[in-house]
């Protein structure tokens, strides 16, 4: 399952020596609300016992901590206690414990961990700021895209959107094709001494009065005039996407056409007729027929009423027809679902749920650990120790996607795979069920909690998002399987997907034990999605389809600012630039995992549509929240659907407190459904399997639970009730819709209802 937070065990118990000469980290501390000290508190040849002491200066309690720091090459940390450590190469975070994470004003706590290696601590930060308690300083923002004011034969005039600092923006850099060419006090710059007729790359980037040097602003290419009197038209815009789907009209963005004089103005075409001329990116085309086919396609003109190329076309649907186009119904399909869960694609047909979805997601594809590209073929199964730091390597299950002979019984149109087709298994189910609901879009999924473990890598260079992204979309939308045991081969799964969906968990962030990740993912992870929006766009360019990209997103607010660029903002793209729409995590608020990590003491609501005035946490995860965050970056609501939960979370030895169990002490994670899954049950699962399970509606916070008596077992879950109720909000808020994990956990209640609730 998804999560909205995940911790790390290895708790070691050691006995901290007598305490030795402390390793200052930073300058002095300033009276700052909070301190972490470093101290080595015993050593030997190779290694030595450190010791970090978090202190709250400040005259508010802490409810949490976290510390980091870097440890040279060849030290590293092995056993360690009274927090929870996790590495990314050389850094590494440690975070409280339950019992450890509350300061009141002048406490203070400890931790410790054994060193392999002699190497201090080095860039400590507590909660993000310098351990010494001294205000951190950040780098300048990346400044906006530059862009010409002003071509000739052997100069280019520059002009940007400025960067942003805490302390001041000192100087610009400007660089051409990667190299420096000058550096200025301003936002423009003219370059000269280039050569006619040729085409130059320009990147800013921003310097401050602290001498920190921000990231490169997005790049732009410009071509000099060719000094022969011809002119050049403008380059083909980009396809255009439907942001606003009405009944009688649509708003459409696309991205911007390139001229070597400037654009006008941008033709809008609905078919071979000009529906309106406009001069940004957008329009709105009205007086449309409802439930209607229009295809849109854009063309630009320059300064010179030059017209260029046409972009490439985009087919949509106005809404209030009886098809399911108004909203959005995705449902994630999970590869393991054939096996314990008995939940065959079949399945999808026969309790109704695939004529109500729009959208299919297939979980999971993983990413080769060291050719870094989209892999299948292999039948390694995942480690089954969940804090395995190596549980995803190499792991996949080619035999369920479309090596496995389905029967005339489990197969959609009820004929059996025959022993010399190239395509059976999942894959070849899922062309059967779009061929018996056409309106369906399916998906591949890359990625999911287990093997986002390489994102980072594959995203981190301009050639590797290239080879990356070229062999998914190779594999996965071209049909190029892996040829295994006679299944597979070219071509084999073409028309199978219809687009790709991110699962990256999380860019910037922590996630599954062993992931790697840093700052640096927040940007590489648009630079991915652009780069798979150029390559799907271009093979759609030449089969005449509109592929999809989209992405599971985070409900907390922490992981999108680390991972996720989501502000609107002019001249500098936004993740949901390239994507068609982010499914936002709506669950997996609290939990108690399968291991007795996250929150085993504690019952807590998973799917909440409000706060609970209850909830006794100081941050807040509601579905309120974290849409809001959204669209108060400036997210366009018809490019979010909401997580919704086919499944419960669940503890046991739970007190009543006069509350039904509500926020109580628990005594760890339930039974589940499966033995290797404690605190999760499927939602019919749920109902029909815990004995005496009394379901209760929190009508304030919008949630759903089933409590079994004092001292018994307490569960969250959605069910028809909630799933209405945020049904309305979803329409409310003008969002694309709702998106289900994972449909094996119902027969049909609750598709029914969303379905229902969102028509």
């Amino acid at each position: 399952m998804k999560r909205a937070r995940r911790t790390l065990t290895a708790l070691l118990t050691a006995l901290l020596l007598p305490l030795g000469a402390l390793v200052a980290l930073a300058g002095p501390a300033h009276a700052a609300p909070s301190t972490a000290t470093f101290a080595k508190v015993s050593a030997w040849d190779t290694g030595y016992t450190g010791q970090f002491t978090i202190k709250n200066n400040g005259s508010t309690t802490l409810t949490a901590w976290t510390v980091e720091w870097d440890l040279p090459a060849g030290t590293s940390v092995g056993a360690y206690w009274d927090a929870l450590i996790s590495s990314s190469g050389s850094h590494y975070t440690a975070k409280n414990r339950e019992y450890n994470g509350t300061l009141t004003p002048g406490a203070s706590a400890t931790f410790g961990f054994v060193a392999s290696g002699t190497g201090a601590p080095t860039n400590c930060k507590l909660d993000g700021g310098p351990c010494d308690g001294s205000a951190a300083d950040t780098p300048p923002s990346a400044p906006g895209a530059p862009q010409s004011s002003g071509v000739t034969t052997t100069s280019i005039a520059l002009t940007w959107a400025a960067a942003t600092d805490d302390k001041g923006v000192r100087n610009y850099d400007v660089l051409r094709d990667g190299t420096v060419v000058a550096t200025v006090s301003g936002t423009t710059y003219t370059d000269t001494g280039l050569t006619p007729d040729t085409e130059y790359g320009y990147t800013v980037r921003a310097r401050d009065t602290a001498g920190q040097t921000g990231p490169p602003s997005p790049a732009t290419r410009i071509r000099t005039a060719d000094g022969g009197g011809t002119d050049r038209p403008p380059s083909a815009p980009g396809t255009p996407r439907a942001d606003d789907i009405g009944e009688t009209s649509i708003k459409l963005s696309w991205p911007a056409a390139t001229d070597d004089r400037g654009i006008k103005n941008y033709d809008v075409f609905r078919g071979s007729v000009l529906a309106t001329t406009v001069t940004g990116t957008t329009a709105t085309v009205t007086g449309l027929t409802p439930d209607t086919d229009y295809t849109f396609t854009v063309r630009a003109r320059d300064t010179a009423d030059q017209v260029g190329p046409p972009s490439g076309g985009l087919t949509v649907r106005t809404g209030g027809g009886s098809t399911p186009s108004t909203y959005a119904r995705v449902g994630y399909f999970t590869q393991w679902g054939i096996y314990g869960r008995q939940f065959p694609l079949k399945k999808l047909d026969t309790v109704g749920a695939a004529a109500k979805l729009t959208h299919l997601n297939y979980a999971f594809s993983n990413i080769h650990p060291t050719d870094l590209t989209c892999m299948n073929g292999v039948t390694k199964a995942t480690s089954p120790n969940p804090q395995d730091p190596n549980q995803g390597d190499g792991a996949g299950d080619s035999w369920a996607d479309y090596e496995r002979s389905v029967g005339a019984a489990e197969s959609v149109d009820g004929v059996g795979d025959t022993w010399d087709q190239p395509l059976a298994g999942n894959f070849n189910q899922l062309k059967k069920l779009k061929a018996k609901h056409p309106h369906l879009k399916t998906l591949i999924s890359i990625g999911g909690w287990t093997y986002s473990k390489y994102f980072h890598d594959v995203a981190l260079t301009d050639a590797s998002r290239k080879k990356f992204v070229s062999s998914c979309i190779d594999m996965y939308i071209k049909g190029n399987l892996p040829l295994v045991n006679g299944r597979g081969g070219a071509g084999a799964a073409a028309g199978a997907f219809d687009g790709i969906d991110l699962d990256w968990e999380w860019p910037g962030a922590e996630g599954h034990a062993g992931n790697h990740w840093s700052a640096a993912d927040k940007n590489n992870n648009t630079l991915l999605f652009a780069e798979f929006r150029r390559q799907l766009d271009a093979l759609g360019a030449a089969t005449g389809k509109k592929y999809l990209l989209t992405s599971f997103t985070p409900a907390d607010p922490a992981k999108i600012e680390a991972g996720w660029d989501i502000t609107t903002r002019d001249g500098t793209p936004s993740v949901f630039d390239y994507m068609d729409f982010a499914n936002v995590q709506g669950y997996d608020f609290h939990g108690a995992g399968s291991d007795n990590s996250w929150e085993p003491n504690r019952t807590g609501h998973h799917i909440n549509l409000y706060r609970d005035d209850q909830d006794p946490y100081t941050t807040e995860f509601s579905v309120q929240r974290a849409i809001q965050t959204y669209l108060d970056a400036g997210v366009n609501p018809r490019r979010l659907t909401l997580g919704l939960a086919f499944y419960g979370r669940g503890w046991q030895q739970v007190e009543d407190g006069g509350v039904h169990g509500e926020w109580q002490k628990a005594g760890g994670a339930a039974p589940g459904q499966f033995p290797e899954e404690a605190g999760t049950r499927g939602y019919d699962n749920l109902m029909s399997s815990v004995p005496g399970l009394t379901v209760h509606h929190d009508e304030q916070s919008v949630s759903a639970y089933g409590y079994t008596g004092n001292g018994g077992q307490w569960w969250s879950f959605d069910d028809a009730w909630t799933i209405g109720k945020k049904a309305t909000w979803i329409k409310s808020k003008r969002l694309l819709g709702g998106m289900i994990w994972e449909m094996s956990g119902d027969s049909g209640t609750l598709m029914t209802a969303l379905d229902t609730g969102l028509r």
